[in-house]
């Protein structure tokens, strides 16, 4: 589904009014993220961050998370925005995160002027572990495994 400029640019919108609602009292760095859902539904995230710094949540993931516990996991597009002069890019467990539901969809990486740069999570994470290697890997190990005769089995010890 193509998207035209319009909708794009009312989607970094909905990801720079997200970043009002981020908690960082530590980075000081606010992020916001606006998930288009195939359906038309839009979820926002802002990132959550924590004392303990690894229990930080950044805004995709919040959007991904709220989209999905609502039942969506078809995307049309996701918008990110933080208050630097460069491109807003995800860290590496939010592209992992994008990957998960999706290789293609477009992500759109904004600026506060809402210019932007188009990418897909696989070109964000071009060497992922997607779905579909983990599917495909359990189906060829099924296989040789039947093929080889062999079973799995427990010992009792």
């Amino acid at each position: 589904m193509s998207m035209d400029e319009a909708k794009i640019t009312a989607l970094i919108q909905r990801s720079r009014d997200a970043m009002e609602f981020a908690y960082c009292p530590y980075s000081k760095f606010p992020v916001g993220a606006a998930l288009l859902t195939t359906d038309g539904t839009v979820f926002t995230g802002s990132n959550v961050e924590n004392a303990s710094y690894g229990l930080t949540v950044c805004a995709e993931r919040t959007a991904i998370w709220k989209a999905v516990t609502e039942g969506h996991k078809r995307y049309q597009a996701l918008a990110i925005s933080t208050n630097m002069d460069d491109w807003a890019s995800p860290c590496g467990a939010c592209r992992q995160v994008m990957l998960e539901f999706g290789k293609d969809y477009p992500v759109y990486l904004s600026k506060p002027d809402l210019s932007y740069v188009k990418m897909t999570p696989i070109e964000l994470l071009p060497l992922g572990f997607s779905p579909e290697m983990l599917h495909e890997f359990q189906e060829n190990d099924n296989e040789n495994s039947n093929e080889n005769g062999i079973e799995n089995h427990k010992t009792d010890k």
